[in-house]
């Protein structure tokens, strides 16, 4: 009664944790593949390690047979040195290898499972490794994707009035933002490096208007690295052909076989351990349980097919961003379809205007900035925000034409 009720403290505790974690107020300067990796696996590994952890510290992660001879001091000593030193599996059928060939046995070691927590908790730093080069990265934009986003997000659940003040701000503060990034200078390179960033994307940099855009799609292709590389990596870790695990598991299940302990992770091991006695050395064979691998076994097998189901959807998003953000095209037909959803977008002149404001005024981080906006609330905020920014460029362009007439008519009283 007492185990069942620490064991049930234990529950109540770890399902609070994850609770608790799943209330951390989450950022909004990426769109949900991002969060799938930095956020929620990372959270996943973090509670199996924990898992791992209680089994290993707060149960018995081995049980060797001994000898009979052996008192209950021995027989923990053998317990604790076979699980420091590595145990080896040899099945059943097969003939044990004598002592003159340890080679052998060395060949069929396992090193892995005392490490396992640690492992664990390296690869939840590997995957929020992406998210702090990107936060750390982005405010260099001179864009605060954050803010906008976070704002954008909280207007849709606004009253109307708060909802209208919120919309003008984020439109100030974007339109504040996109100058900032301006180039002022007006040399034939300069003007020429913003037309090949623009229509060709070649060059990259905050003044052309591409600096947040190419620091994402380099995080969605190290997020993509590193859910294939993991896979590689427990490879070398585990000391199996880990990468086809998954494989070998589904043709198992698909030709009925029953699926019994693998390998890869076996219950039944055999440990070599020496005990010196005064004037000679006495060698020792045990076979040892290892309880932890049956908790190592299903974490793997749901870790192979989360990795690969992650790396999928993150070659999806990244292929699904470089699509709408590079080519031109796309990036107009994405602000047109708000200009037209919002009457802003009249024929002939307008639609001309449309481009050059995509181009010329949002850019790509511009565009980028309202397409993460849209994933983060809904596409009736982003489309009032499209339509203040195209009013603000009507109206700048409308005083810089009258100021250019101005500066004409003024030359010709002169002459």
């Amino acid at each position: 009664m007492l185990w069942a009720a620490h064991g049930h403290y234990w529950m109540d505790s770890i399902i609070g944790s994850v609770g608790r974690v799943a209330n951390v107020k989450v950022r909004n300067d990426d769109d949900i593949v991002d969060r799938v990796n930095h956020f929620y696996t990372t959270g996943i590994f973090i509670i199996f390690t924990v898992v791992v952890s209680a089994r290993q510290y707060v149960g018995d992660p081995i049980r060797c047979w001994c000898p009979a001879q052996f008192p209950g001091t021995h027989v923990d000593y053998t317990n604790n040195i076979c699980w420091i030193s590595n145990t080896y599996y040899i099945p059943m059928k097969d003939i044990v290898p004598p002592i003159e060939q340890l080679h052998m046995r060395k060949e069929k070691e396992l090193n892995y499972y005392q490490w396992v927590p640690v492992m664990l908790l390296v690869q939840a730093l590997l995957f929020y490794c992406p998210c702090i080069i990107w936060r750390l990265m982005n405010g260099n934009s001179g864009i605060n994707v954050d803010r906008i986003v976070s704002l954008a997000g909280d207007a849709q659940y606004e009253s109307p009035d708060s909802r209208i003040r919120t919309i003008k701000y984020l439109v100030r503060h974007m339109d504040r933002c996109l100058d900032n990034q301006r180039d002022t200078r007006g040399w034939c390179c300069v003007t020429l490096r913003h037309i090949l960033s623009a229509k060709l994307s070649l060059i990259c940099g905050r003044r052309y208007g591409n600096y947040l855009v190419a620091i994402y799609l380099l995080i969605k292709a190290l997020y993509i690295a590193n859910c294939i590389g993991q896979l590689f990596m427990l490879n070398s870790f585990l000391g199996t052909d880990y990468h086809v695990y998954g494989f070998q598991v589904m043709e198992e299940l698909i030709d009925g076989k029953e699926w019994s302990a693998s390998h890869r992770f076996p219950r039944v091991t055999l440990c070599d351990f020496q005990i010196r006695q005064i004037t000679n050395v006495q060698q020792y064979t045990v076979q040892c349980v290892l309880p932890i691998n049956l908790f190592n076994e299903k974490i793997y097998i749901f870790m192979w097919f989360w990795l690969v189901f992650v790396a999928i959807v993150t070659c999806y998003s990244f292929a699904n961003w470089i699509w709408h953000m590079m080519f031109p095209t796309t990036r107009i037909q994405y602000v047109r379809k708000f200009l037209k959803l919002m009457d802003r977008l009249g024929t002939g002149p307008d639609r001309k205007l449309a481009g050059r404001f995509v181009l010329e005024y949002l850019r790509h981080d511009g565009v980028f900035t309202l397409r993460l906006i849209g994933k983060n609330s809904s596409d009736i905020v982003v489309a009032e925000i499209v339509a203040g920014l195209w009013d603000m460029y009507r109206s700048k362009k409308s005083i810089q034409i009258r100021s250019n007439l101005n500066g004409h008519e003024t030359e010709g009283e002169d002459v």
